[in-house]
């Protein structure tokens, strides 16, 4: 295992000067045809003999369903069909973890704008007007929205309101600190809102099956739960994964793909479908909400001694991935920290409101700003500095998480600590009256310059990689060399972490091809599995990396058997192959001349296994990722305004493959974490969103985003994972929240109990 190192904060221009392979930052494959306007996305397509698709959505959050009378819809002149949950040849379930969502509703629905029926047009404008030509009766239920309610309301689906319980016991249930802190917390619903509203094509087969260009990060998990809803073989089902226009969650729902699927099989034709942002809102899933009671005891130098909570998710309609994040926000309920003492019992539940899924550090994000703010607390009392109260319980390589696991990865969290205390603090203000906009509240919108203060607070958390509790990870890439080119077959999404980008430098360090080629995905190639919790990097980049090592064996053995040595002892290093004595210097291109090598490979890391559903202990992740912030903010606290100056991060990186994109993760998850943390929220009043546009739901602007410095990324190499890199882009969002808190809760003195702060939350009246 290496020691920790620090890369600078700027990567150079490695494009520039022609450097390729691991450790390199060259330009992005898709970044120029983004630039130019030209990168495929599945709003882009078209198909001779197009028909449009719309979706008619429930209006109610909670109601039976007494008749829909679709009469009125087909009647309309270019209206080709319309479909309900009764035209669904294998039912109505299918959803991504567990089957309990319907694709169109049938007999009830559970969610404010949860699809009823779909209409197939030539026009899309026609297709929305058939859409809400549609007749449905409703019976009108009472919606549970409360998720405190919900354990005690009646069933709201056949399998219950309760999506898991999970109890976690570690220790002395007696034992007590000399110094007790408690705190309550909220955290509200963010929404993913992609750059791009999900759309999609279907177009049917002559086997009589369907093929779909979607922006899916999934192909063939999607397309496997398609066939299965509509009754057919998963061979029948082609999915082509169209450019992903943003993906820092799932992109689509089940319903979305398979009532595409639906309606070109009824029409016959090619069906398209682009939702409008509003139906964005509606489509997708977002982060759960969640509810949060905690109690730290701590002997008088500030050791942690116990921690005790209560935390609540409400997963609103459906299960989605609600009991993963329920596992993360247990196993991570301390924090990178250690205690002896930990109960916890955690519940997911369902409600009337808006389904919650899978979105940047699902759990992890929710327990980690309670329990810094925890620490803050704990840091007041003892008249500690923060920084200090950190590195005093900081867990080590080897210390065990809360379940019993033991952390074998690197786990460098002083040194992240240590990072931050050694960068600059940025600059104050200027006093002049031409420098207002960098007051919170900007021009016109300050109060008294004099009511401004200054806080700075930390935050340090972590996040799991590649799936948990048992969960099989597996992905195959095949590569293929000819002549002086490569191409890398790997079912892998790009769905925006640059994996095509890792994908080329894997290959050009291990073979020294300059050109290498990444094939589009679709599910006719080997699985690759979902693009989440940075598992390409892992998994797919392994993949990558073992079948251009069977291609390397394969090129170099003839000419290791010509010199009398073996493979081992010949290398290639810029674009040559060279022997350990110097006396063989071949082009890799002369090597290859009229040859045509290819392989393919698997890679699985270790086996997980499910949390112990009575004590919350197990071996459930594989590795684990840290990271630690500083965030510098302005308040105004006669206003409540406040401005985030500045966000430091150091952060864990295993290896950095490719720093300067690495960087460009950071700074997008943090921007997502402040977004988080003073402006998003999807508000909702008896289960029915109030503020689902981009007008309502207030997102960062460039004038929000604070100056974004990488004091350090530490290099200390995860031994079992390829290449020794981990994940980075999920990390930072889950600290940045809970950062920019602490520093609120620094200039104002107030306790900051929730997610998204508000003006009252910083106003000192």
């Amino acid at each position: 295992m290496t020691s920790a190192t620090e890369l600078p904060a700027a990567a150079p221009a490695d494009d520039e000067t022609g450097t390729t392979g691991l450790g390199a930052s060259p330009l992005r494959t898709d970044a120029l045809p983004k630039a130019l306007g030209i990168y495929p996305y599945a709003a882009d397509l078209w198909a001779e003999g197009l028909l449009w698709g719309a979706v008619l959505r429930s209006p109610h959050p909670h109601a039976r369903i007494v008749s829909v009378d679709t009469s009125a819809a087909l009647a309309v002149p270019g209206v080709h069909a319309v479909v309900t949950a009764a035209d669904l040849p294998a039912g109505p379930d299918g959803t991504p973890v567990v089957a309990d969502r319907p694709v169109l509703a049938a007999g009830v629905v559970r969610h404010h704008g949860e699809p009823v029926a779909a209409v197939a047009a030539d026009h899309p404008d026609t297709a929305r007007v058939a859409a809400a030509a549609i007749l449905v009766e409703y019976e009108l239920l009472e919606p549970v929205t409360d998720p405190e309610v919900a354990f005690h309301a009646p069933p709201l689906h056949p399998d219950g309101n309760l999506l898991r319980h999970l109890p976690l016991r570690t220790g002395d249930p007696d034992a007590v600190g000399t110094i007790v802190v408690e705190g309550l917390y909220q955290v509200g619903r963010q929404d993913p809102a992609p750059i791009g509203a999900e759309a999609g094509l279907a177009v049917p087969r002559p086997d009589g099956g369907v093929e779909l260009h979607l922006s899916s990060t999934d192909p063939h998990g999607d397309r496997d739960r398609t066939a299965a809803c509509l009754g057919l073989e998963p061979d029948r089902v082609r999915l082509v994964a169209t450019g992903v226009p943003g993906a820092t969650a799932d992109r689509e729902d089940i319903s979305f793909q398979v009532t595409l699927a639906l309606l070109a099989l009824r029409t016959g034709r090619p069906v398209k479908m682009t939702l409008t942002r509003a139906e964005s809102f509606q489509a997708h899933a977002t982060r759960h909400p969640a509810l949060l009671r905690y109690r730290h005891h701590a002997d008088a130098d500030g050791t942690l001694v116990k921690v005790e909570a209560q935390i609540l998710l409400d997963g609103g309609a459906y299960a989605d991935v609600s009991a993963e994040a329920l596992a993360a926000a247990v196993a991570f309920s301390v924090g990178p920290y250690t205690c002896p003492n930990v109960f916890v019992d955690a519940w997911a539940v369902r409600t009337n409101n808006p389904p919650a899924g899978r979105m940047r550090g699902e759990g992890a994000l929710q327990s980690c700003f309670a329990y810094e703010s925890q620490l803050d607390q704990l840091a007041k009392q003892l008249g500690v500095d923060p920084l200090e109260i950190r590195r005093r319980n900081a867990m080590s390589t080897g210390d065990p998480l809360p379940t019993g696991q033991a952390v074998t990865c690197p786990a460098p969290v002083t040194a992240l600590l240590d990072a931050l205390a050694d960068s600059p603090l940025p600059a104050l203000p200027l006093d002049d009256p031409e420098a207002d906009w960098l007051l919170p509240g900007g021009p016109g919108g300050a109060g008294d310059p004099a009511a401004v203060r200054r806080g700075i607070g930390y935050a340090v958390g972590m996040v799991h990689m590649l799936g948990a509790e048992g969960e099989d990870e597996v992905s195959t890439a095949t590569v293929r060399v000819s002549g002086d080119h490569a191409t890398v077959i790997c079912a892998a999404v790009d769905s925006g972490q640059g994996f095509a980008t890792l994908a080329r430098q894997i290959v050009q360090s291990v073979l020294g091809v300059s050109e290498v080629y990444i094939a589009p995905v679709d599910s006719d190639q080997t699985a690759a599995g979902p693009a989440a919790r940075g598992r390409h990097t892992w998994v797919s980049g392994g993949a990558v990396e073992r079948a251009a090592l069977m291609v390397r064996h394969q090129m170099l053995q003839p000419i290791a058997a010509d010199f009398g040595m073996s493979v081992e002892l010949l290398t290639i290093s810029d674009g040559k192959i060279t022997s350990y004595d110097g006396v063989l210097g071949m082009p890799v291109s002369q090597a290859l001349e009229g040859r045509e090598l290819w392989a393919t490979a698997q890679c699985r890391p270790h086996p997980t296994e499910p949390l112990d559903p009575e004590t919350g202990q197990g071996d459930a992740f594989v590795s684990i990722a840290f990271c630690a912030m500083r965030a510098v903010v302005d308040v105004d606290i006669e206003l409540g305004a406040v401005r985030v100056v500045d966000m430091t991060v150091a952060q864990d990186v295993g290896r950095a493959l490719n720093p300067r994109q690495i960087e460009n993760r950071i700074e997008g998850a943090v921007a997502q974490g402040v977004g988080l943390a003073l402006l998003e929220n999807l508000r909702t009043e008896h289960g029915i969103p109030l503020n689902a546009s981009l007008t309502g739901y207030r997102l960062p602007t460039a004038l929000d985003t604070p100056d974004i410095r990488i004091a350090a990324l530490l290099e200390e190499r995860d031994v079992v994972a390829p290449f020794g890199a981990k994940a980075v882009s999920a990390a930072p969002a889950v600290v940045a929240p809970a950062a920019v808190a602490a520093a609120v809760r620094a200039a104002t003195g107030l306790p900051v109990g929730r997610l998204p702060i508000l003006p009252e939350d910083a106003t000192l009246a």
